[in-house]
């Protein structure tokens, strides 16, 4: 088998660079002038979503502006339960919003032809980009893992203590396991079908995983992500897997072993020295500036970057901040940081 020679897709194949890629989640966004002026074009985010014109655009537009070494797909976790048929909206100020799934209440079902003919604008967006792409830039597909879009599913949006979607964990585990194994069903399915149209590398966000305690976190986290890895691969080898398992702690390093992801995703909480010492040796990491010193700036932007580099310069490291571009950050600190970590010696 050949080498990968897109420097993105080279480090999750173990081979560390002498300069980290780097690309940001949420780079395609709110930050960008431009894509404010392309949000205008659609009547709502999920027909942007849909939208192959608009959405290729929208993943392009950071890729051009700061030549970052991969795309990630232009879309939202929760086109999963939009395409089972939950009614999804994203309200203006207030974020998603969701006709909630009730404990004890019959879940959707998994029509897979149904499901598909749903996302193919996604499909096609994917297929898209990857035909704009030179030679250097990886394109990432993606999805919400099984626990975070469970989340959204039960509480009907947003939570600050998801306390309905963990009291049915508790209360009924086999019923809530019903609606996990939905969505690693559907989860697999629906990153099979990116890969096959051109997805080059796959990330998993976990981003709520961090609610849990260890012996829920290993159920409902590392679990679905395991099983959904195991399918991938199963399908296609060759494609790595990021998973970020947002707030893990000191669980990373299960998840890290157990799921078989390529690499894992920090989150800002996470020592860079630490995770260098315990992760397993080899394995690929990615991360992890705070988003809010991104939108800060000043030197210590360049400092901490320089130190996330020196701790992880003996194993595969794909530079990234630890969650999100702030819709707020300046695109001046993110050309300057950019330049920083190409810089870096």
């Amino acid at each position: 088998m050949n080498e990968p020679t897109k420097p993105l897709l080279r480090t999750l194949a173990g081979l560390r660079q002498e300069t980290p890629p780097i690309w940001l989640m949420r780079q395609a966004g709110r930050h960008l002038e431009e894509y404010m002026a392309l949000r205008k074009q659609s009547k709502n985010f999920l027909d942007f979503c849909y939208s192959p014109d608009l959405a290729v655009e929208a993943t392009l537009q950071p890729v051009r502006r700061y030549q970052m070494d991969a795309a990630i797909l232009f879309s939202d976790i929760l086109v999963i339960p939009d395409a089972l048929g939950q009614k999804v909206e994203f309200v203006v100020g207030e974020g998603p919003k969701l006709e909630a799934i009730k404990q004890g209440e019959a879940l959707p079902k998994f029509d897979e032809d149904k499901f598909h003919q749903h996302l193919e604008p996604v499909y096609k967006t994917v297929e898209r980009v990857l035909g704009e792409l030179d030679d250097k830039t990886a394109l990432i597909g993606f999805a919400g893992a099984p626990w975070t879009v469970a989340t959204y599913m039960v509480e009907g949006g947003s939570s600050k203590d998801y306390q309905k979607t963990r009291q049915w964990a508790y209360s009924d585990p086999n019923g809530f396991q019903n609606l996990i194994d939905l969505l690693i069903d559907t989860t697999a399915s629906y990153l099979s079908r990116q890969i096959t149209s051109g997805a080059e590398a796959i990330q998993l966000f976990d981003s709520w995983a961090g609610i849990l305690p260890p012996d829920e976190f290993k159920r409902w986290v590392t679990e679905p992500a395991r099983e959904i890895t195991r399918r991938l691969k199963s399908d296609h080898s060759t494609t790595p897997i990021i998973g970020f398992p947002r707030g893990a702690g000191a669980m990373y390093v299960d998840y890290a072993i157990t799921t078989g992801v390529d690499c894992v995703s920090l989150d800002t909480t996470v020592p860079p020295e630490w995770a260098a010492d315990n992760l397993p040796a080899g394995l690929a990491v990615q991360g992890n500036l705070d988003n809010l010193l991104l939108l800060t700036g000043g030197g210590a932007l360049e400092q901490t970057a320089g130190r996330i580099i020196d701790a992880f310069k003996d194993r595969p490291h794909i530079f990234n901040l630890g969650h999100g571009i702030l819709p707020e950050t300046p695109v001046a600190h993110v050309e300057r940081l950019c330049a920083a970590v190409r810089g870096h010696s």
